[in-house]
């Protein structure tokens, strides 16, 4: 934990939020809030700022370091932006299809090893550290089975942000996918997504969420 503070402080560091002009604070001294914007032409800017600080995470771990996919990150604007079309932080599309669905259809060859999801406010920095602070998702970044990764976003006109982490491994065949009765719902289930998805997939891969802030 000592080492993941260090490292993380460190990366927070590099998140480049646009300087918000006129007064910094309110009158009882307290931050303004910033929005984060993120800008149009700051996809590969945020992809690879990503990815360093995923690798540095998975350094200190003595995990492999790993590396952007353009098939997994098509994938991961896909369910960003269908997330947002939802309203909910599942794993899910709106179709009913699954994450290795996903992959399949973007022709990725290889196998899902996980994919991390969030509804925020925050930047992805902001949104890694979170995820380095739960387990399931913590095991997802610092697989040692994940090979490549996949990074995309879709923010809303209100400054909501729907991410979407997906991590692959080229050299392992696809997973195919058991049957899902929550798969074939284009109307979300009653009952907490994570219990449906872990009581069919659990032994197949690693999909895990956090709680919208």
């Amino acid at each position: 934990m000592r080492i993941f503070t260090v490292v993380l402080v460190a990366l927070l560091s590099l998140a480049a939020c646009t300087p918000a002009s006129g007064p910094t604070r309110t009158d009882d001294g307290r931050p303004l809030p910033k929005l984060y914007r993120i800008r149009n032409n700051d996809t590969a800017k945020l992809q690879f700022r990503m990815l360093d600080s995923v690798n540095a995470l998975r350094s200190s771990q003595g995990a492999p370091a790993v590396e952007l996919n353009p098939q997994l990150n098509a994938a991961a604007a896909t369910h960003s932006r269908d997330m947002s079309l939802q309203n909910r932080p599942w794993h899910f599309g709106s179709d009913g299809s699954s994450p290795i669905d996903r992959l399949a259809r973007v022709g990725y060859a290889g196998s899902l090893v996980g994919e991390n999801i969030s509804e925020t406010y925050e930047t992805e920095l902001e949104t890694l550290a979170a995820w380095m602070e739960q387990p399931d998702t913590r095991r997802t970044i610092l697989s040692p089975q994940a090979k490549e990764m996949g990074f995309a976003w879709f923010q809303e006109p209100n400054g909501k942000i729907w991410w979407t982490m997906v991590m692959g491994n080229p050299n392992a065949a696809p997973l195919i996918p058991s049957a899902n009765p929550s798969a074939s719902r284009l109307v979300p289930p009653d009952e907490p997504v994570d219990a449906a998805i872990d009581e069919t997939e659990e032994d197949l891969v690693v999909i895990t969420n956090t709680p919208a802030t």
